[in-house]
């Protein structure tokens, strides 16, 4: 296992630069960071426009700037933004941090409840509860998010305010404005209707994906096998059952997770949550080059570390599985 792990990490190196140097060359073609400079600093001398190339590793030679711009980043020599001239690693950390404890609470929530309806259906496959949680999976997965986003603001907010005075649940940001210091229970509020929109997808994808694979797996061979032997019915379901149908839901969960942290782009700029969506959002509208660069970077070492750590998982779920 030690052996496996330590050769996948030593191919995402590589794949991490060869994949963020594509995006490089498609950040220089897409958003032209000069251009954008200018743009945005229309009085800049010509002196500060060639430091603005050089560290942000500009240069005209693709390949030669590209290993100009990763020795910046890999010595935290990073360029300020253009727009403001910020550093970029304190806006980067708190749309992370927003992101990740937006995502993680969001995934909790529909990845347990979704496998819980997958089970619930699958143990009475062609029953009324399969037809309901199948029925309403379908009904999930159709709503877009934008769509569930504004019927929980105008539930939650505008209409129970006309009908009950107040708000139940805040429609935007992370905090109410003018707070001052870390409030769980403020910060809890904010993030209830995001999290619930984000799930609602996640609780349709994975019930449908459990029923699907635990149908499959309490047909099997070795199933039958384990009942004739007088195993009884609920140590078959959770001992035999329930860990190998995970095995296929492992991979979707893990590339899910690794997506996520790349920032709920819609549901962000709905409810004005400063996570990584809005963050990509705002530093692609003004081709802001120093912004996006670390942004891709976080992106790519993301998937690259779920989709290792999906592999690990089918060994431990699966002790058939031997990872060389």
């Amino acid at each position: 296992m030690l052996r496996y792990v330590l050769r996948r990490l030593a191919w995402a190196i590589p794949t991490l630069i060869f994949v963020t140097f594509l995006v490089y060359i498609a950040l220089r073609i897409g958003t032209d960071p000069v251009a954008s400079y200018k743009r945005i600093n229309p009085r800049a001398s010509k002196a500060k426009i060639a430091q603005y190339i050089e560290v942000n590793g500009l240069d005209p030679n693709f390949v030669r700037g590209y290993f100009r711009w990763l020795g910046n980043f890999v010595t935290l020599d990073w360029p300020r933004s253009i727009k403001g001239s910020r550093e970029v690693w304190p806006q980067l950390k708190d749309a992370l941090a927003n992101t990740i404890r937006l995502g993680v609470a969001a995934s909790s929530v529909g990845i347990v409840i979704g496998l819980g309806l997958g089970v619930f259906a699958a143990l009475r496959p062609g029953g009324r509860r399969d037809v309901a949680v199948n029925t309403a999976a379908f009904v999930g997965i159709s709503i877009p998010p934008y769509v569930s986003a504004i019927l929980f603001q105008l539930l939650f907010a505008v209409y129970w305010s006309r009908w009950f005075g107040s708000t139940l649940f805040p429609t935007s940001g992370v905090y109410p404005p003018g707070q001052l210091g870390f409030d769980l229970g403020l910060m809890l509020k904010h993030m209830v209707l995001p999290t619930f929109v984000v799930a609602i997808q996640i609780i349709a994808v994975y019930s449908r994906y459990m029923r699907s694979s635990l149908l499959d797996v309490l047909n099997s061979e070795y199933m039958r096998t384990a009942r004739s032997k007088g195993i009884s019915e609920a140590r078959v379901l959770f001992r035999h059952g329930l860990r190998n149908a995970l095995i296929p839901v492992v991979t979707i969960a893990a590339l899910d997770v690794g997506a996520i942290v790349g920032g709920l782009i819609i549901t962000e700029n709905v409810f004005s949550y400063p996570g990584m969506g809005k963050y990509f959002l705002s530093a692609f509208g003004e081709g802001d080059f120093p912004l996006l660069m670390p942004w891709m970077v976080i992106i790519v070492a993301s998937t690259l570390f779920f989709n290792l750590l999906a592999d690990i998982s089918y060994a431990w779920l699966d002790p058939r599985i031997r990872l060389a």
